[in-house]
Parts: structure tokens; sequence; C-alpha cells
């Protein structure tokens, strides 16, 4: 994993709807993400409305992300979630799967859909990138989500 985190955009201005949809599995580091998500964004976008949907596990993350998608009411949806991996290979076709629905649900709706359901082989990598703030992917979600917005507002001509 890359240890340098993308620039952090400019402020925005203009009305921006966020939603997120948290994983409540491994709840210290999905947490540690969404707080991180949630200062970025109002630091970024702040007059943004934020949302956020709370489901068992990472597994159930895409089916409300196109719920959401499909309504078609966000500039960009960010998915958080933290699978540990464990004794088998349950975690990296858990993984692959989620990852997979989400791209697919932001190309079929056109809606961004950011993707923060991390994998991690230890505690020691979750809590360095999710609760700490070097590195952590939360805050860099929450770029990607106000500089998508950006680009798919300036596509529809708003």
């Amino acid at each position: 994993m890359s240890t340098n985190a993308p620039r952090r955009p400019r402020a925005k201005t203009g009305k921006r709807t966020f939603q997120i949809v948290a994983s409540q599995f491994n709840s210290q580091y999905v947490q540690g993400l969404v707080d991180h998500v949630e200062k970025e964004l109002r630091s970024l976008a702040s007059s943004a409305a934020i949302s956020i949907y709370r489901v068992p596990g990472s597994f159930e993350i895409p089916v409300v992300v196109r719920e959401l998608a499909r309504k078609k009411k966000a500039d960009a949806i960010i998915a958080c979630g933290v699978i540990m991996q464990g004794e088998t290979n349950h975690a990296k076709n858990l993984s692959r799967s989620v990852t997979d629905a989400l791209q697919r649900i932001a190309v079929d709706y056109g809606i961004p859909v950011i993707n923060v359901v991390l994998s991690f082989n230890n505690e020691d990598q979750a809590r360095e990138r999710c609760l700490e703030n070097r590195i952590n992917r939360g805050a860099e979600a929450a770029r990607a989500a106000v500089e998508i917005a950006g680009v798919m507002s300036k596509l529809a001509g708003k």
C-alpha cells in the first residue's frame, strides 16, 4: 500500500450530498474511517449534506450502496468497511466480491462510489490506516469524493 496521500483539493463551494455506507463489523476501525471521512468532508465541502447508513458487515455494503445509487440523490457514495485476514481465504473472496459489486454499481448507475472497504493482514495495519492521521484512508476517500463530485458536476453542465 502506498504511504503517500493524494494532494488535498481546495475547499469547494456549493451544495453537495455525500452518503456513507459503513459496516458495523470491526467497528473500531470502521468508525475511525467514518470519523476521518466526515471531518475531511466538512473541511472541504462545509455546506455538504452527509448521511450515514450502517450495515452489519462489509458483504452487506453493496446492496445499500445500490439502493442509494438508484435514487441518484448523492454526488458520491463512500463505502467504509474493514476486512481482517484470517486463517482461510474467506477475507480475500469477500474483499474481491465487494470491490467488484461496488465498481459495477458505480458504472451502472453513473454515481461515484468511493471504495474504502479495506483488507488488512493484522490490526497494526488497520490502526495505521483507519485511526491514525498520517495515511488515513478515510481522509483520502473524502478527498476523492469531493474531487469526483466536481468532475461529475462539470460533465453534467452544473
